[in-house]
């Protein structure tokens, strides 16, 4: 029965899903030092950027960013500093085309990619005996489903995923029609756009990019785009096979799903009560307060990050 009753209680002034979300943007944070960079290539001809934080500890966290975020973003650094403190070497990884730097190929990541996380382990595998891994938002999503969709590699230990769209159908739709969500959607829209525009310059034959401007909604930007380049029929055919829902009941390692129930990209799909309920390895955790990957207490810290070291050193030890 691993649905957890949270320890976590927001202050009352914290109390509310966009300044969750928005408020630890704008805070300083403590946070690691860039890493050692090496790049991984990958039997496609493409490759990942990787960065690498070595403290001389013996087991491995692999951390996966966010929808258009990086291995140098503030909360992966914050993330990596805690794991550094607890005894873990850490591993942070740009997905295909993030970092600043544009990929190879004229596909690039999408939010089920697991196959790239699992070329990671493979290639951190020989010098660690044991892994964790780590995902924040869409990380969190391609992480539960790399452990979900076959058996996890036998020297991964545990999961984290910290407030992850595990059904992107119903998290695309909340993006989209929520008028409070429209800073969030152009945020991302904007960097999507500019993404292809990029790939456009690259490959002239490869896309068209007429009207990519009045592009509104995630829908319309997976149908055009998403969807097409990595292989899925449109939107809702790309949702539903890149989702990490489906596959949740078959993960056999201990893995923890941790989404705030004021999450404003989040809804009920995300929240799988009966699933974890009747699952031995999902542990279900939903906070009342704590936004998107925000979670703060009185002290303005990241009580995630307490959470996530304290749930992997237990299951490593």
């Amino acid at each position: 029965m691993p649905v957890v009753t949270s320890s976590y209680q927001a202050p009352r002034l914290l109390r509310g899903g966009h300044l969750q979300t928005l408020l630890p943007v704008m805070l300083p944070r403590t946070q690691s030092e860039l890493g050692k960079h090496e790049r991984l290539e990958l039997p496609d001809g493409d490759f990942l950027d990787l960065r690498w934080h070595h403290a001389g500890n013996r087991r491995l966290a692999i951390l996966s960013h966010g929808l258009e975020g990086s291995a140098e973003a503030t909360y992966v650094r914050q993330m990596t500093a805690a794991l550094l403190r607890a005894g873990w070497n850490v591993l942070a990884w740009n997905f295909r085309g993030c970092g600043g730097v544009e990929n190879r190929l004229l596909r690039s990541y999408h939010s089920g990619e697991s196959g790239d996380l699992r070329q990671v382990i493979e290639h951190a595998s020989d010098a660690y005996p044991q892994i964790a891994l780590v995902g924040f938002s869409l990380g969190g999503n391609i992480t539960l489903k790399c452990v979900g969709e076959m058996p996890a590699h036998w020297q991964v230990v545990a999961a984290v995923a910290i407030s992850a769209p595990v059904d992107l159908a119903s998290s695309a739709r909340v993006l989209d029609e929520r008028r409070d969500n429209r800073v969030y959607l152009k945020r991302f829209l904007k960097t999507l756009t500019a993404k292809m525009e990029a790939k456009k310059r690259r490959f002239p034959d490869g896309l068209d990019t007429r009207g990519i401007h009045r592009i509104k909604t995630i829908r319309e930007f997976d149908d055009r785009y998403t969807a097409p380049l990595h292989g899925f029929r449109d939107a809702e055919d790309y949702w539903a096979r890149a989702s990490s829902l489906p596959h949740l009941s078959r993960i056999q390692i201990p893995a923890l799903l941790l989404n705030a129930l004021d999450d404003p990209l989040l809804t009920t799909p995300s929240f799988p009560q009966e699933l974890a309920f009747h699952s031995s390895a999902l542990h279900l955790e939903t906070p009342t307060h704590g936004g998107h990957v925000g979670f703060l207490d009185g002290l303005l810290r990241s009580w995630h990050v307490r959470r996530t070291v304290e749930f992997l050193t237990a299951c490593a030890a």
